[in-house]
């Protein structure tokens, strides 16, 4: 799957001489909690949010004054970056740039990567530099809800459901050797050596992700450690 599989369209998004006053509108109408800010070239020049409105002297939640020392301390390009976060009445003055996107064919795995790196919730999607959607963290999730698995029509076989988890465990350093994997009516017991809770809890869940399986069974034990006298 990739980014317009499941992008959200069309896209709300507000241009950057707007006021913060409409942003706040457009987020609270819609019941989004952030939008692209599109010139009017039709290019992606930032992305406003809640959090980008969070700290408004409208509201009362403007950042706190310093003390005297921390304010004479404080680079004066950042008091007036904050300054004009919270005072200005245009967009561009409190966008988050630059703006981070994506293309249209990205794989799922890009726009998983971008978002849990960059600790953000959206992405703009562009097709030729342009927007065309959005993709977002509820995406993903609702992108993972469809992939319930389906019915199967027949039971597969022990040996099949067997050679499926080993398989799946094949390359990670802290699997089980397959000769560990006993599969008996579709019920499989996981026997051996698990280095860690973690690692324990990995291979039981290759195990139930596998078709057919109906049950799993954790004979696994930990490492024998002894000490010296």
């Amino acid at each position: 799957m990739q980014a317009s599989d499941i992008m959200t369209t069309p896209v709300i998004s507000i241009a950057p001489d707007s006021s913060v006053y409409d942003a706040a509108k457009l987020l609270t109408q819609h019941r989004i909690s952030g939008m692209p800010v599109v010139d009017d070239n039709g290019d992606v020049v930032g992305v406003v949010s809640e959090g980008d409105l969070l700290r408004r002297i409208e509201t009362g939640t403007e950042t706190q004054r310093r003390s005297w020392l921390a304010e004479f301390m404080a680079p004066t390009r950042e008091l007036a970056a904050e300054y004009l976060k919270e005072h200005s009445i245009q967009v561009r003055d409190v966008m988050s740039t630059p703006a981070l996107t994506v293309r249209q064919a990205a794989p799922l795995t890009e726009v998983a990567e971008l978002l849990g790196r960059k600790h953000i919730k959206r992405l703009p999607v562009l097709r030729d530099g342009k927007l065309v959607g959005i993709v977002s963290r509820a995406n993903l999730v609702r992108a993972l809800a469809s992939c319930a698995p389906a019915q199967l029509d027949a039971q597969p076989s022990d040996e099949q459901i067997r050679r499926a988890i080993a398989n799946d465990l094949d390359g990670h350093r802290w699997a089980m050797a397959s000769d560990g994997l006993i599969v008996t009516d579709g019920v499989v017991h996981c026997w051996g050596v698990a280095r860690s809770e973690e690692e324990r809890n990995a291979i039981l869940a290759a195990a139930e992700r596998v078709p057919g399986v109906k049950e799993v069974k954790d004979h696994m034990e930990y490492p024998n450690i002894f000490s010296s006298m």
